[in-house]
């Protein structure tokens, strides 16, 4: 039987759309939204904190239309909130806990209703418990982020001591990848590309070796690296770059081989694994310096995630549907 406080409603508010197109054109609120039915293995969140990311708005065109559940559809994979509800066999989580993660285990098969709701359910094999350090907009900026960050790290069997160079180190996942290259994997050194203005931040982030992208090629660079992490979708120019008997890992458009495509799957227990270095000040999340914006600016949040210029995660708070409700993107 599962455990729940006694104040969940039956209907919630949530954005959607019930049709495939440009997200800002799509999308609505709708305040009549059936509340997410939970299994055994599923907790109800009461979201705090939500991210966009652009798989969403790709997700709203259509690409995942052969594994879509019926409209209406609730985008949004990452989320920061709190369990009202546990189901049957959950072991890990109780009602009260503040929770993060990203709610569908894989980004092609994901939930009508996502984070970008008063309520969403998730697996309790995506989740982890929030560090007691972050807030919910802080945490609700990390999963499906740092998830790729570890994982595709970890696909290119990267080791301590070697070099790596990161396409878009000012970026959501490219932030996060300098951070646990350092931090976790202990590299010998840390190459990143960024605009002019963005230089500093990698810095800070602790790059060895930042590279201003509009004034420098990869191609042309006197060392090659052990490891290229391609978050912008250059896999050819990134294969220049490389040494010999070096990887390319890429998760934007399609890889030239032998760079690979990665995917993430969601997994609570990264999160977990990463706690000690999120609540010890090892590894930040980085947010835009717009956030926070309100959450009504939900449509103005993507049209700002299609632009590519956000440092990080923008975060957008004082949400209509619930004061504590956050939206963030990527």
């Amino acid at each position: 039987m599962a455990a729940s406080t006694g104040s969940i409603p039956s209907h919630i508010k949530a954005w959607v759309y019930n049709e495939y197109g440009n997200i800002e054109d799509t999308l609505k609120l709708d305040s009549n939204i059936a509340i997410p039915e939970i299994k055994d293995d599923q907790v109800l969140i009461k979201v705090v904190a939500a991210a966009l990311n652009p798989v969403d708005y790709k997700r709203a065109r259509g690409i995942f239309k052969v594994n879509e559940p019926p409209f209406p559809t609730a985008p949004g994979y990452d989320v920061a909130g709190v369990v009202v509800k546990v189901g049957s066999n959950v072991k890990k989580f109780k009602v009260g806990d503040e929770v993060y993660g990203d709610i569908s285990e894989s980004t092609v098969k994901p939930k009508a209703t996502g984070s970008l709701a008063e309520y969403t359910s998730a697996e309790e094999k995506v989740l982890a418990h929030k560090p007691s350090n972050l807030s919910f907009v802080e945490a609700a900026s990390l999963p499906l982020a740092i998830i790729t960050a570890y994982q595709g790290i970890e696909r290119a069997q990267f080791s301590a001591g070697k070099s790596i160079l990161v396409l878009g180190g000012a970026g959501g996942v490219g932030s996060l990848v300098i951070q646990l290259a350092k931090q976790v994997f202990g590299t010998s050194k840390v190459a990143a590309t960024a605009s002019t203005g963005k230089l500093e931040l990698l810095r800070e982030l602790g790059v060895d070796l930042p590279i201003d992208y509009t004034k420098d090629n990869i191609e042309e660079l006197p060392e090659k690296f052990n490891f290229v992490y391609d978050t912008v979708g250059q896999s050819e120019r990134a294969l220049k770059a490389v040494k010999e008997g070096g990887q390319v890992i890429t998760i934007a458009g399609p890889a030239t081989p032998p760079a690979i495509g990665f995917s993430l799957t969601s997994d609570g227990g990264v999160l977990e694994k990463l706690k000690p270095y999120l609540e010890s000040g090892k590894v930040k999340p980085v947010l835009d310096p717009k956030s926070p914006l309100p959450f009504s600016k939900v449509i103005e949040a993507f049209s700002y995630l299609k632009t590519t210029r956000a440092t990080g995660k923008s975060c957008y708070t004082s949400n209509p549907i619930n004061k504590l409700n956050n939206a963030c993107s990527i």
